[in-house]
């Protein structure tokens, strides 16, 4: 059993405790039973997991009150309560939970009404799957590469250019898509879209196998016409949007990593607690109590620094750059180091296929690099540094 004593800190209320509890017994009920078939189909499980995650009303948290959601505003220390918890139990349960959020990110913090209630309301009941396309071949980290470019015209927008790295490419129903108008390298041109799967001109061209079941994929845009009412915010805005959502979302990545070793400790524990080893068991032994206090330091610091972060964003400040960077990157590294020393403990059953342990390996890996790896982290957190210093 998982340590919940975290769910008593001041960061916390009543309602994300019972939202935790919630999700947990969710989890134990469904999850078993919906992710049976996910390397048969991929595809079909992760449309189930947002089908029942609806059902639940659990996507209701991804979404603002004004279309259908819980809180006013997206309530990031709830976000993060239910991806630690998913991500506890299964890393497609907490993707497919996340993709739903992010996707519809830029929706939920500068949508208008209209694109709220026709976009935001489907995701909310698990009726519809968004994607967040931000990334392409050559500009992943580097924004100002972007190349995809937008073109205005009198009734409509188009777009050309290519995607790369787009979870949910091909399952979902809308695409979140950032273009630029201009071609100077610049930030002050990005915009940001609403595209429809069935929209003409936009193709899934590629899917891409990673070392853990994952939906993602290349889209390509060719003379992709977009309505003018699908503009998300204002025109060069986009990179404003996309820092936004990031700000939201960087912190639950973190609360997904948090989670994978909470599991990956639960299982160590128990495992030590039972393998005899030279007439006792592994636990016995001080070199693995070393490893069981370092990766119980390891937790409890990661969480210290996701629910700041979370809290800072819903209830001091708009902005939590500076917070939400150093809680994706202590929590992403330290859970690497945590299922590493997991798999170690475990001895050859550590790397056996179907194992836990030898899962969490793999599914954690991806959390170091995607929505901003770990080096972009680091770069962030010493320009907010830097920045603090010239304004003292």
């Amino acid at each position: 059993m998982s340590d919940h004593s975290y769910l008593d800190w001041p960061f916390l209320n009543d309602d994300h405790r019972a939202l935790a509890a919630e999700v947990d017994g969710w989890a134990e009920d469904h999850l078993v039973q919906l992710t049976q078939h996910e390397e048969a189909d991929l595809d079909g499980t992760c449309k189930a997991i947002v089908r029942a995650l609806g059902k639940a009303g659990l996507l209701r948290h991804a979404v603002p009150q004004s279309a259908g959601g819980v809180n006013p505003k997206l309530d990031v220390r709830s976000l993060s309560v239910i991806r630690e918890t998913l991500g506890r139990y299964h890393a497609l349960a907490d993707f497919a939970f996340a993709m739903q959020g992010l996707g519809s990110g830029p929706i939920s913090l500068f949508g208008t009404e209209q694109q709220q209630q026709q976009y935001l309301r489907p995701i909310s009941e698990g009726r519809s799957l968004a994607a967040f396309a931000l990334s392409e071949p050559e500009a992943g980290s580097d924004v100002r590469a972007m190349t995809t470019t937008v073109v205005e015209t009198d009734d409509h927008f188009v777009i050309n250019g290519v995607k790369t790295w787009i979870s949910n490419a091909g399952l979902a129903d809308f695409y979140t898509v950032f273009a630029r108008t201009g071609s100077n390298g610049g930030t002050k041109d990005i915009c940001c879209f609403i595209v429809e799967a069935d929209n003409p001109g936009l193709e899934v061209t590629d899917r891409i196998e990673l070392m853990a079941p994952h939906p993602l994929g290349t889209l390509a845009f060719t003379d992709c016409k977009v309505p003018k009412e699908n503009l998300v915010g204002t025109l060069g805005g986009g990179l404003g949007i996309a820092m936004a959502t990031l700000d939201v979302f960087r912190t639950t990545v973190a609360a997904a990593a948090l989670g994978m070793a909470r599991r990956a400790m639960d299982e160590t524990l128990a495992h030590v607690s039972r393998r005899k080893v030279f007439g006792g068991v592994l636990s016995d032994l001080q070199l693995v109590q070393g490893k069981i206090s370092d990766m119980a330091v390891a937790i409890d610091t990661s969480a210290l620094m996701v629910y700041r972060s979370a809290w800072t964003k819903d209830c001091v400040a708009d902005r939590v750059t500076r917070e939400a960077a150093m809680a994706k990157l202590h929590a992403t590294e330290s859970a690497q180091l945590v299922i590493d020393a997991a798999v170690q403990l475990h001895g050859g059953i550590g790397v056996t296929k179907g194992n836990v342990v030898e899962s969490l390996y793999r599914d954690v890996r991806a959390l170091r690099i995607y929505e901003g790896a770990s080096e972009v982290q680091q770069t962030i957190i010493a320009r907010e540094a830097l920045a603090s210093l010239r304004k003292g």
